[in-house]
């Protein structure tokens, strides 16, 4: 019998009993609606991370304060008072990978203006900031490096902090707002931005030369920083300078062989690395969820292929009677079962897209469904049919004609 033939029968079979029929799908369209859901969530979710990272600026090493202890009382990461601005000037004359350099001391607080309050970010940044992180300025200027080294009172705000204290849309540059008692003069507003590398507004922020957040807003009269972020010259040589920077640390630190560092080097390949890992944890969790409605599917596929032998025993004896071989009655049931496979896994595929699509409408969630996730669930949803519809068709294509048409 020609393939052409068995098709035509077993879509004929599977015609006569349209409920049951779909509803032996069903189980299959829900395995494969979930594997394209999980995926385009997951692969979505990398995307978002790889953007935000990107946001955040190109071939960015941050180096950050370590963990500083006494009496047994941990203040924490960032806590430690090793990190000076020392270290900036030393990174700067030492490493010729490091393109541009900003210490960074960061605060929290309350700002007020114009007869409104809001609690930001407040980072203290070197001139090269926006060099670092590709931000420009869209009112006014930023502050320079004689702001820098007079610890002058002026301010940079970010869209978000100008929106909420000024007004949407407003120009600021020249007004003054008060942190912690201290006048500010606001001299520019960055571009709006977005969501940075861990999730954060970037615009909900307020930039200020770093001097005068060590000693008018933190009451720092030292030189220590919180961390530095530093703009390797080319991706290629991230690695490098992060090593070089590394070693030129810990001299400055006078930390002997041996000793644990004082500060920590991270990189955007690291935190990249680190979020898409638990990114993929949870994928992988959820597809092996999905993978058990995949086999549960299979089963309600074996199951009706096992009823349908058996209503269709005097069927398959009467066709056996007239010439029909076994491996003819074989490939009947297997094609019947993987068109109920594949049919219920492209629909599903359709539901899949659907539910990704919806989810990105309602809760604003970022979904992707990469072309060979579509091949692969349809694949394995095709393999499903033959695994699970194997059993069935030998067992119909054993039947002995004889014994077949005695059946009642």
């Amino acid at each position: 019998m020609s393939i052409i033939m068995i098709l035509r029968v077993a879509l004929k079979a599977l015609g006569r009993n349209k409920m049951r029929t779909a509803l032996t799908m069903l189980g299959m369209i829900i395995g494969v609606a979930a594997v394209i859901t999980m995926v385009a969530l997951g692969n979505g979710a990398q995307q978002e991370i790889e953007a935000q990272i990107q946001a955040a600026g190109t071939n960015l090493i941050m180096v950050r304060a370590g963990n500083f202890s006494r009496g047994g009382i941990s203040g924490g990461l960032g806590s430690s008072p090793r990190l000076k601005a020392q270290d900036v000037d030393a990174i700067r004359e030492q490493v010729p990978g490091a393109q541009y350099l900003t210490a960074s001391v960061n605060t929290r607080d309350q700002v007020i203006a114009a007869g409104q309050n809001w609690l930001t970010r407040i980072e203290g940044a070197d001139i090269e900031l926006p060099l670092i992180r590709f931000w420009d300025v869209e009112l006014g200027s930023f502050f320079t490096t004689t702001d820098v080294n007079s610890a002058a009172k002026v301010a940079v705000l970010g869209s978000v902090v100008r929106d909420n204290l000024f007004g949407e849309g407003t120009d600021p540059v020249g007004q003054i707002i008060r942190i912690r008692k201290q006048s500010f003069k606001v001299i520019g507003v960055m571009q709006a931005k977005g969501s940075g590398s861990f999730g954060e507004d970037q615009d909900d922020t307020i930039f200020a030369p770093y001097t005068t957040v060590q000693r008018k807003l933190r009451g720092r009269n030292g030189t220590n920083i919180s961390g530095i972020t530093i703009s390797a010259r080319s991706a290629d040589d991230i690695q490098r300078v992060s090593t070089q920077i590394t070693a030129v640390l810990r001299a400055q630190h006078k930390l002997l062989l041996g000793q644990d560092d004082d500060f920590m080097v991270r990189t955007q390949e690291d935190i990249t690395s680190m979020r898409t890992q638990t990114t993929q944890t949870m994928t992988m969790f959820t597809l092996a969820i999905a993978v058990v409605s995949l086999i549960v599917g299979g089963i309600g596929i074996m199951n009706i292929m096992l009823v349908s032998v058996t209503e269709r025993t005097r069927e398959i004896g009467l066709r056996m009677a007239v010439g029909a071989k076994g491996r003819d009655v074989l490939w009947q049931f297997l094609v019947e079962a993987i068109a109920l496979s594949l049919v219920g896994g492209l629909i599903g595929v359709g539901v899949g897209f659907a539910v990704a699509q919806g989810l990105t409408e309602l809760l604003q969630w970022p979904t992707s469904v990469p072309p060979d996730a579509i091949g692969v669930s349809v694949g394995f949803a095709a393999m499903i049919g033959v695994v699970f519809g194997f059993y069935p068709a030998w067992k119909g294509a054993q039947l002995d004609p004889i014994e077949s048409l005695r059946f009642e």
